[in-house]
């Protein structure tokens, strides 16, 4: 009898499980089938259609300040940052040779004045002789020549006098414009020599409030850009700034590297307070498309199918590149739509035609149901 009793109880217990787990499955099942759509509202905003690239700062006009003498430099007067002037001096170079060759050409020149003097005196005596018949032709016609060379002469030793004036006036270093010392390369007591190539002694920058970026843009972008296009740019200094400028050159000369073609794009940046200085790296965007206040749904939107499509879709591909899906969660069921998407900005797509509206709630992926897979496991341990 108790061994019926015991029985009983059991089969009652394993009734009252069974009858548990299925609910419990079941339960879960349909939560799981409410929450399988990760879903987002379509809304209206901007699109912004950009092409990124990268590029570095540069001054609008940048000179190099070399000399056109060697020697050593024996004084300096400008360092880094300092604002110039035209004209101002610089650096001097030790001018202790170009002094002495000077006055050596002066001597020269000094020399030379005495020869034609004296030739121009013997010329005349010669002209005398010659009309009394006392000389040959010949004769005079030799000291004619003789003048001719110590004119000759003469006008050597006057260039040579400019030349070493004109050298010992540039051992004097002058800034050919008015802007701001970016670079200075010599320091007192080095020599510099210009034999060959003129040496950089300074960089002036004419300008910083006024900026350049020379961007390198690849081949596949090039044909979206043109001149007066908007662009936004950041640089590292300043991440939660962004700076705006316009493309001020196209250039067509390509660079290639690798077999990879890209072109130098040149644009203006306003910089009034100097906040940009030369030599950063600017990551740009240039602004390709800009439409404000369109329907617009996440790209991820139009990159989701259901499962039960993406395994036959390889056989339905004769939409428009621009026509695309969207599936609408309508009474827990993906709904497809047909879109006609417009512009993107990477994150967000416009769509310009289609039978939806902002507030409906677009499908964007799936998500795995953790609890079912967890009854079922459950179950079958159970």
């Amino acid at each position: 009898m108790l061994t019926v009793s015991i029985k009983r109880i059991v089969i009652v217990l394993i009734l009252i499980s069974v009858t548990a787990a299925y609910y419990w499955v079941s339960g879960g099942k349909k939560e799981s089938k409410e929450n399988q759509y990760k879903t987002r509202s379509i809304e209206r905003g901007d699109i912004i259609q950009t092409i990124s690239a990268n590029g570095t700062l540069t001054p609008v006009v940048l000179v190099n300040v070399g000399t056109q003498v060697s020697g050593t430099v024996a004084k300096l007067y400008a360092d880094y940052n300092d604002h110039v002037e035209v004209g101002q001096i610089l650096a001097e170079l030790d001018p202790a040779l170009l002094r002495a060759q000077l006055q050596q050409s002066k001597a020269n020149l000094l020399n030379a004045q005495v020869t034609v003097r004296i030739a121009e005196s013997k010329l005349k005596r010669h002209q005398l002789l010659k009309e009394k018949e006392f000389i040959s032709l010949e004769a005079l016609q030799m000291i004619e020549q003789e003048m001719e060379v110590a004119r000759a002469q003469l006008a050597v030793s006057k260039a040579q006098v400019e030349r070493d004036q004109t050298n010992l006036n540039y051992s004097v270093i002058r800034s050919p414009i008015s802007g701001v010392v970016i670079a200075r390369n010599v320091d007192i007591g080095q020599t510099v020599a210009a034999n060959f190539q003129t040496p950089i002694l300074f960089q002036i920058a004419k300008d910083l409030r006024q900026m350049q970026i020379n961007i390198s843009v690849a081949e596949a972008d090039i044909g979206q850009l043109h001149l007066g296009q908007l662009i936004n740019f950041t640089v590292d200094a300043f991440q939660q700034r962004e700076f705006t400028g316009t493309v001020n050159q196209v250039r067509l000369n390509p660079t290639i590297q690798e077999n990879v073609v890209t072109y130098n794009v040149v644009a203006m940046v306003d910089n009034d307070d100097e906040t940009l200085l030369p030599g950063m790296t600017a990551n740009i965007n240039f602004v390709v498309n800009k439409n404000n206040d369109v329907l617009r749904v996440p790209n991820a939107a139009l990159r989701y199918k259901p499962k039960a499509i993406e395994s036959n879709e390889g056989s339905n591909q004769t939409k428009s590149t621009n026509q695309s899906v969207v599936y609408l969660l309508s009474g827990n069921q993906p709904t497809p739509v047909n879109v006609i998407a417009g512009i993107t900005d990477g994150n967000f797509t416009e769509i310009i035609t289609g039978e939806i509206k902002a507030g409906d709630k677009v499908i964007i992926s799936e998500v795995v149901d953790k609890k079912e897979s967890e009854s079922k496991f459950k179950l079958r341990v159970f």
